[in-house]
């Protein structure tokens, strides 16, 4: 199974040989034997995201390289859930939510400033979920997978918060391709299943933790930060 561990703000998910899909900084397929989430310092604005992802993993001891995410969420707020064949682990903060009104206006509820704010790669909030499972998937079952965990997350952010997300969210999913094959991962199939389950538990959980002595913003106008996305755009036949 996939061992995580925890050290100078860096979490560690290993097992050798592992096919990734990263949705974050320098995403993608990759084979590596771990992934990691990485915990930035509030104010954080280096540019050279490689070389300080390196520096991070070196001073957490770590020697092995594979995807990273990065966060402005404590890592004391990491949770992680398993289940069957799949394990899961968030860490997740919503100081800059996304909302997305279902009936929107036409034209943007907040000044443009706030995009500015939304590229920023640190993110102060930022809802990471690393994921893995022991079971081989191809490319498309792989990337199903991630899907199927984008949509727990939005669904469990969307009950707990009334946000599907923020500015900086972000996912990495993981197989191995050594294990016994699945060629589906929807939201029926036990990889799926399971997933959906991991990441609804391990987001709630890293909630929980996060904002114990804390208050959830009610909005995007009481968080820090945040985006409305309040235009609506032109509907027609193909």
């Amino acid at each position: 199974m996939f061992e995580a561990s925890v050290e100078a703000g860096v979490l560690q998910l290993v097992k050798r040989d592992t096919d990734w899909l990263s949705t974050g900084w320098d995403g993608g397929f990759e084979r590596a034997d771990a992934a990691y989430n990485v915990s930035v310092p509030e104010g954080w604005s280096r540019t050279d995201l490689g070389i300080y992802v390196a520096e991070r993993r070196d001073q957490a001891g770590f020697d092995l390289s594979g995807p990273a995410l990065l966060t402005g969420v404590d890592l004391q707020h990491a949770r992680g859930a398993r289940l069957d064949s799949v394990v899961a682990y968030a860490t997740a903060g919503v100081s800059n939510p996304a909302a997305l009104p279902q009936e929107p206006s036409s034209s943007p509820a907040r000044d443009a400033d706030v995009d500015d704010r939304a590229d920023e790669p640190d993110g102060v909030g930022t809802v990471n979920i690393v994921l893995g499972t022991t079971r081989a998937l191809d490319d498309a079952g792989l990337a199903n997978l991630l899907a199927v965990a984008v949509e727990a997350k939005t669904a469990t952010l969307l009950a707990v918060t009334g946000f599907p997300g923020t500015t900086t969210d972000a996912v990495v999913a993981g197989c191995d391709p050594n294990g016994d094959p699945a060629q589906f991962t929807g939201s029926a199939t036990p990889v799926g299943a399971a997933a959906r389950a991991c990441v609804r538990e391990a987001v709630r959980a890293s909630l929980a933790s996060r904002y114990e002595h804390r208050e959830l913003p009610s909005s995007v106008a009481d968080a820090e930060y945040g985006v409305v996305t309040d235009r609506r755009a032109e509907v027609f036949s193909p």
